[in-house]
């Protein structure tokens, strides 16, 4: 049997059949297949094909109901946001009342830092990963400079030891127990956005909290990739957006969690706004703020309804299949994919080898990164994306990712480095 035929048997026997007809796919340049083999998932998810009629149905119920569309749509646009509080609470292992549906990602973790960073005494400091998003960096560092702080002080940047790729969790754990206690907040990222690693979320929260520190998690990466147990896990907070593995398109509005000892804790300050007040008092026009004890108590404006609908119909999907068999799907395709890229010559993977640290990503050190991704696009209708200078991600989504599309990504590697 053929190296071809094997991934085809593969996606025609695993226990999860692909979803991908339930997703558009771009065409592949004029070659072999009419369609690409999408890895780029992890920057920006495929379009749904049901977004497009939702959006439709807004757009009708705009055209024939305008202002009253507030509360007479097929979905009344007063309350939207709360169609995404129960499916977006299952997936990221919350309580509907901890999450909510606002913003964007950078955007809610200024707000949550402007609740929970609190430096004061020698308690001042910002822990991230060294290999942090740059908007990360750059929040955290804007958040020390707000509070008078120099950011060269107060944000501290955990690398990895010499010659290796990512953090160890001990190294993690060690390092909060010897200086815990001038940590005001712990931020990583749940899931490393260049080498695609998974961190111990639950033991590091733990000892973040154990040092007396706040613990947040950028879950970009993480929130429809990995199962996430956010209430369970102690987390104080969590921002993440819905564009990457959440398919919810370019800028889409971004979610947010905040543990319920917060929510129903009236003393934590927060900036506030309109839709941040108890919804039966919200069109008193009051001037005085009633925030409801709930993670809506952070909105500050009312819903945008057009973002919300690819949302709305995203989350659909991964309440009717469920993390847990994506997870394990994505084990079974980023393990193909791994042991087919071993053979390749020239290509270093710097993501974890253990599965359970990994997410569904594969970061691969190469020469000429984005030359090579444009390669594989052109010549054999492979997506991935490139962060400059050496690294190529490869991200084989479960939901419309297959065996076969891991098998051309292994071929067009093989070809071209």
């Amino acid at each position: 049997m053929s190296l071809e035929d094997e991934a085809r048997r593969l996606d025609g026997t695993d226990p999860l059949p692909t979803l991908r007809g339930e997703f558009l796919i771009p065409p592949a340049p004029g070659g072999r297949y009419e369609e690409s083999a999408y890895f780029a998932g992890n920057s920006l998810g495929l379009q749904p094909r049901a977004v497009a009629g939702r959006l439709r149905e807004e757009l009708d119920d705009w055209a024939r109901l305008a202002v009253e569309g507030h509360t007479r749509a097929r979905r009344p646009w007063v309350d939207y946001h709360e169609r995404l509080r129960e499916p977006a609470a299952r997936l990221v292992g919350a309580r509907p009342h901890e999450v909510v549906a606002m913003n964007s990602l950078t955007v809610n973790l200024h707000l949550m830092m402007a609740s929970f960073y609190r430096p004061a005494g020698t308690r001042t400091r910002i822990v991230i990963e060294d290999s942090a998003f740059p908007s990360d960096s750059y929040a955290v560092a804007s958040q020390a400079v707000h509070h008078g702080l120099d950011p060269a002080a107060a944000v501290v940047r955990l690398k990895p030891r010499p010659g290796e790729d990512n953090l160890r969790t001990e190294d993690v754990l060690g390092f909060l127990e010897r200086e815990g206690d001038t940590v005001a907040l712990v931020m990583l990222g749940g899931v490393n956005y260049l080498t695609g690693q998974l961190m111990d979320m639950p033991a590091i929260t733990k000892a973040g909290r154990a040092a007396g520190a706040v613990v947040g998690w950028d879950l970009a990466h993480a929130a429809g990739n990995v199962p996430l147990r956010l209430h369970d896990w102690d987390v104080d907070f969590a921002a993440w957006c819905t564009y990457k593995y959440l398919n919810s398109g370019p800028g889409a509005v971004a979610g947010c969690f905040v543990h319920e000892r917060h929510v129903r804790d009236a003393s934590v300050p927060k900036l506030s706004g309109w839709w941040g007040t108890e919804p039966s008092v919200r069109f008193r026009m009051d001037p005085d703020i009633a925030p409801p004890a709930s993670a809506d108590a952070w909105q500050l404006s009312n819903p945008p309804i057009l973002a919300l609908a690819p949302v709305l119909a995203s989350l659909e999907i991964f309440d009717r299949v469920g993390m847990d068999a994506l997870r394990a799907k994505s084990e079974r395709l980023t393990g193909y994919l791994a042991s087919r890229l071993a053979p390749v010559g020239g290509a270093q993977v710097i993501t974890p080898a253990d599965p359970a640290a990994r997410g569904t990503q594969l970061s691969l050190r190469v020469a000429d990164a984005g030359g090579l991704v444009r390669r594989l696009a052109e010549a054999h209708g492979v997506l991935a994306d490139a962060r400059e200078p050496d690294v190529v991600r490869l991200a084989p989504v479960p939901l419309y990712c297959t065996f076969h599309d891991c098998h051309r990504a292994a071929e067009a590697m093989a070809d071209l480095v």
